[in-house]
């Protein structure tokens, strides 16, 4: 694809309204032009896009010199996810560029993991002598899912690129979670792979308490680190994706994942299901 100036389409428009942040953001071969994350779940379907045009006028980005739209498509807030996903796809038909959807924990674990990195750049050299024997970092992404309940998944990263997935996205029961996890460690431990550190990122402040990830004490080098979504990861992980030359994902076909039914998809099923046992 050209632009005007018969230069190819290098930048990326990336939107997230997975969480209470709505994150836009602008790329070009892996560099930030610019981001806005702003805070307000209920006034997302409000502010995108103004805020989506605010960042294409504040990194002077056209539609033309546009080669895609990231979009992550939760788990996460049900209404949010579909605010974003249903902008991504109405933009990348208008403007006649691929649309890829990004999973919102796996954003959420490079930028909590960047963050965490950012903050001990300083002991660097004392942690690098210490990862001798012990394999990757875990990262474990949680967004609170009430009852109990996270959106979660496991993530492994040595460095800078992008963490590894180990486990899917899934709504879990925390407490279950955290026991499978411990498991894992023991088994990880045995074959020689036990990570330096786990780190949980995201929504902690409920579910990375000390009684909660107690199961995992001793078992490894363990930290809850809060951290909110931006934007800048899920265009990053979406410049991956178009580089992989997959040409994007089907525009028609692309929805968010709600990892469950809602309540009411819940309760419509089971009536159909009811209905169905009579006949």
């Amino acid at each position: 694809m050209m632009n005007e100036n018969n230069g190819p389409r290098k930048r990326l428009l990336a939107l997230d309204t997975s969480t209470a942040v709505l994150g836009v953001a602008v790329t070009e071969d892996g560099r930030l032009l610019h981001e806005i994350n702003a805070s307000g779940e209920r006034n997302h379907s409000v502010h995108l896009l103004p805020i989506i045009e605010q960042a294409l006028q504040a990194s002077g980005t056209e539609a033309s010199m546009l080669g895609g739209v990231a979009v992550g498509l939760g788990p996460g807030s049900y209404t949010g996810t579909r605010i974003a996903v249903t902008a991504a796809k109405t933009l990348a038909w208008a403007w006649k560029v691929p649309v890829v959807g990004i999973s919102s924990l796996h954003a959420l674990a490079w930028g909590g993991y960047a963050a965490i990195q950012e903050k001990q750049a300083a002991a660097a050299a004392e942690q690098a002598a210490r990862t001798e024997g012990f394999g990757p970092d875990w990262i474990i992404p949680l967004l609170d899912a009430r009852r109990g309940q996270v959106y979660t998944g496991l993530f492994t990263s040595c460095g800078l690129r992008a963490p590894q997935r180990l486990e899917p996205d899934a709504i879990r029961l925390m407490a279950d979670w955290v026991m499978y996890l411990s498991d894992r460690l023991k088994q990880a431990e045995a074959e020689g792979s036990r990570p330096r550190s786990v780190w949980f990122v995201g929504e902690t402040a409920l579910h990375g308490s000390g009684d909660s990830l107690r199961p995992l004490l001793g078992a490894a080098d363990v930290h809850a680190e809060p951290y909110e979504l931006e934007g800048r990861w899920a265009a990053l992980l979406g410049e991956e994706r178009l580089l992989e030359g997959s040409g994007g994902d089907d525009i028609h076909g692309l929805i968010p994942n709600y990892t469950q039914l809602t309540e009411a998809e819940a309760n419509l099923r089971r009536s159909s299901e009811g209905s169905a046992s009579k006949v």
